[in-house]
């Protein structure tokens, strides 16, 4: 098999490579983590808000019952 003309990098140039690689990975994992911290807001605002609307459903569903129990 040819020999790749191409030079290989040191070790010195290798690590650095990989340092720079695992400092890009560390700030896409920041991001992702604020953005996990946003949506699992949102989600919690959603939840509170399904559970007020059962709350009303279930005090409109009380009420017409009542009404309809009326003589």
């Amino acid at each position: 098999m040819p020999e790749d003309p191409r030079p290989r990098p040191t070790i010195d140039e290798r690590l650095e490579a990989l340092t720079q690689a695992m400092e890009t990975l560390a700030g896409m994992q920041r991001l992702n983590e604020k953005r996990f911290e946003q949506v699992t807001h949102n989600f919690e605002a959603v939840l509170d808000s399904i559970k007020r609307l059962e709350n009303i459903a279930v005090a409109h569903e009380q009420r017409l019952d009542d009404f309809e129990d009326r003589p």
